[in-house]
């Protein structure tokens, strides 16, 4: 399974996607620093939140297959810089949770993380595990490999280890 690494604003809900991602009971407990379980990094919302320690976020990044921007669908405003990807070495994905909100604004969430660079948007209730089967089944899909050589032309080509080859024209 893919690694992944979770970083958005306090209260978005990283902790307890964490904890419905393993199956387990919802319980509060606020994030004091970056913990690396065997298939989630959770990182405290005052990382994304502060320039000071938003470096930090790309660091962690280098350790996990896949970067989620956890977004909860009621956010008042958004934290991420359009083309976040340009720093992020991984594939970048969304996930907008609180979709049972009140306040729930999913298609302006659903634009900031695509105006980040998220090539892949989920939508997750952590109470009721929906969409939760749909992430799952995506942490699962198998990364690709690469020889050094496959590796060295997609890098002449602009591409991640992750994109496809162009497709070639007669």
């Amino acid at each position: 399974m893919k690694k992944l690494f979770l970083m958005g604003r306090s209260e978005a809900g990283k902790t307890s996607l964490t904890q419905a991602l393993r199956g387990e009971e919802l319980h509060y407990v606020k994030t004091q620093y970056t913990s690396s379980g065997d298939d989630t990094i959770d990182s405290p919302g005052e990382y994304a939140e502060s320039k000071r320690f938003s470096v930090g976020l790309a660091c962690f990044s280098f350790e996990a297959d896949v970067v989620a921007v956890v977004q909860a669908a009621d956010e008042p405003y958004n934290l991420f810089s359009p083309s976040l990807r340009s720093f992020i070495l991984r594939p970048l994905i969304g996930i907008i949770t609180k979709i049972d909100s009140p306040c729930a604004n999913i298609p302006m969430v659903r634009q900031w993380l695509l105006n980040a660079g998220c090539e892949r948007i989920f939508l997750i209730n952590n109470v009721t595990r929906e969409g939760i089967g749909e992430l799952m089944e995506y942490l699962k899909e198998d990364l690709p490999r690469l020889t050094f050589e496959e590796a060295r032309m997609k890098q002449s080509l602009g591409l991640s280890e992750w994109d496809a080859f162009p497709e070639k024209t007669p």
